[in-house]
């Protein structure tokens, strides 16, 4: 196997600058020895708050009403997991959202409010945030339920997909697996390579992502051994593969929550794009998809079975057998919106199938169209 590679960010390094929170004040309930409120807001991920208990709240305030409408939080290493969480608007005690889990991004109906929550109700001993992120408004055309898209430097990441690959600014050569932590942003090179090419699912990862962690701006070369590894809830976003090899992506997370993929585009697929072993819910937008079997499949075979869930919104497919593949018997769910096929005639918009132990294969049930696992209706998806 092959040595990876840590990169890690520098204690201080720059948040999309409208972020909210860089302005703003911060308290809360308890806090450990050592720890502050307002290292939540202070863009130093060295720095966190961590509550005297496994439970607590950390809020940040403004001294007039401020629109907000989504928040990143970004732990801290060392610190317990999260398990239940819920967002609040402290004027009024309304509860905006609420979760399982250890959150990343996390978005709700837009609100004016002076103070803004976070409250950690469960967890396995006292985390640690590292920062607690705010937006007013997601970028583009980028649905409501994905997280707040800074600019790339090529201006992707959000919007409509329109199959123009980007420009590559560079190279890097990568010997090992990269290890990402916290926000890592390439950008715009091209980073290769590791690997061998082929389908073996033994290859390593060219990036392996912890809890919490974005990966953007960033182009993946080929081979490019087993794509990105999603060890938690992550964000992928601005990503573009030049030959998808084994996987683009594979999402590993057994804790709940959600993990977006936001803009860029893949091609040279012969299988799966984005693989979902995990549990919880994976988020696709602004996506642009050419020459593969599948956009999205919920193992159907894997050691540990679990309800899967995935969104799918404005993207753009182009010569593709599947847009999602779900295992009914376990209750996974596709919920399937603008979607734009090109050279892909017959392909099956929400497959279904029944899931069963590793070792056998699960077997296909048929296409399914507006139903309790299929939340797709045939006006969602534009044939060219």
């Amino acid at each position: 196997m092959s040595a990876a590679i840590v990169l890690t960010l520098p204690t201080s390094y720059a948040f999309a600058a409208d972020n909210l929170s860089l302005s703003a004040g911060a308290d809360g309930s308890s806090k450990a020895g050592g720890t502050s409120y307002g290292n939540v807001r202070d863009g130093d991920t060295s720095t966190y708050w961590a509550p005297a208990s496994t439970t607590g709240y950390v809020s940040v305030k403004w001294s007039s009403a401020t629109t907000v409408s989504s928040a990143v939080i970004r732990q801290a290493s060392g610190g317990g997991s999260i398990t239940g969480w819920r967002v609040l608007n402290a004027d009024s005690g309304a509860v905006l959202t609420s979760g399982s889990g250890s959150p990343s991004s996390i978005s709700f109906a837009s609100t004016a409010l002076k103070k803004l929550t976070f409250e950690i109700t469960a967890a396995s001993s006292a985390p640690r945030i590292a920062e607690f992120e705010t937006y007013a408004a997601g970028g583009g055309t980028t649905p409501t339920t994905s997280p707040t898209a800074s600019p790339s430097p090529t201006g992707g990441g959000t919007g409509t997909p329109t199959g123009t690959w980007p420009t590559s600014t560079g190279s890097v050569s990568v010997s090992g697996t990269i290890s990402v932590s916290g926000t890592f942003d390439g950008g715009m090179k091209t980073y290769c390579c590791i690997g061998d090419g082929s389908q073996s699912e033994s290859q390593d990862p060219m990036f392996e992502i912890a809890n919490g962690g974005t990966l953007q701006n960033v182009i993946i070369g080929s081979p490019a051994g087993d794509g990105v590894h999603c060890k938690g809830t992550c964000t992928i976003k601005n990503v573009w593969w030049n030959d998808i090899g084994e996987d683009a992506a594979t999402f590993q997370g057994a804790g709940g929550g959600t993990s977006y993929v936001i803009g860029g585009g893949a091609r040279s697929g012969s299988d799966k794009t984005f693989q979902h072993n995990g549990n919880g819910t994976v988020s696709i937008s602004g996506f642009y998809l050419s020459g593969s079997g599948k956009l999205y499949r919920a193992c159907g075979n894997c050691s540990s079975s679990y309800q899967r869930n995935v969104k799918i919104d404005n993207v753009l497919l182009n010569d593709v057998d599947m847009v999602a593949g779900i295992n009914t018997n376990w209750g996974d769910t596709a919920t399937i919106t603008r979607v734009t096929l090109t050279n892909s005639a017959s392909a099956v918009v929400c497959g279904q199938y029944k899931g069963v132990a590793k070792g056998s294969e699960p077997s296909y049930l048929g296409e399914g169209w507006n139903n309790a696992n299929c939340k797709v209706t045939k006006s969602d998806i534009t044939y060219k």
